[in-house]
């Protein structure tokens, strides 16, 4: 069974900055500490409504989130922001980050136009394998979510992914993560509690 120790080291070893905490609550608190008077974008992700990372950082950031404000606006003030906040859909012990995407604005943020990106990632996201990563990034994440947001996939009703053709289908790119990318700096929030999809 993987472990969020061997991912830290992993992680580590592939040239990421690693926190690990005990729970939710003080990788808030880490977060709202290290993040001061800048302008934040967080990612569309149930971990942040978990820990309230919003409603935080906003008494001293200017911070930017689709759930919150008007999507159009929001989606686009978010690529110019200083930090960006994201989870992961899984994590490999190996320290390999996988992450689906439906509008792009994730995967996108991800890989450029911030100074620093956090991922924020609950121990129910990590896996042992690449493989199993992106398995459950497909079987688990992505039917949590669809059923989230009512969508009308196939998945949704038989907890698995089955490459729809539906409109509806959220699962429009995938990114997996194998090293920090070189454009900002990355710093990966390790949980050992269960948080988000």
């Amino acid at each position: 069974m993987a472990e969020l120790a061997k991912a830290k080291e992993n992680l580590e070893g592939k040239g990421y900055k690693v926190r690990l905490f005990e729970n939710g609550e003080q990788a808030a608190a880490y977060l709202n500490e290290q993040i001061d008077g800048k302008s934040v974008a967080l990612g569309g992700m149930k971990t942040a409504e978990q820990l309230g990372l919003f409603e935080s950082l906003a008494e001293h950031n200017e911070v930017i989130w689709h759930w919150r404000q008007d999507p159009a606006d929001a989606l686009k003030k978010a690529m110019t922001t200083d930090c960006y906040i994201c989870s992961a859909n899984a994590l490999s012990e190996d320290g390999t980050i996988v992450n689906i995407d439906h509008t792009g604005n994730r995967l996108s943020s991800i890989l450029y136009g911030h100074k620093k990106v956090y991922f924020v990632i609950g121990v129910n996201k990590l896996t042992d394998t690449m493989d199993d990563a992106i398995w459950r990034a497909r079987n688990v994440a992505a039917p949590q979510r669809a059923k989230s947001m009512g969508r009308k996939t196939p998945c949704v009703y038989k907890d698995k992914c089955f490459d729809c053709k539906s409109p509806d289908r959220l699962c429009r790119g995938m990114l997996v993560l194998m090293y920090p990318i070189g454009s900002c700096e990355t710093e990966i929030i390790l949980i050992d509690e269960e948080l988000g999809m």
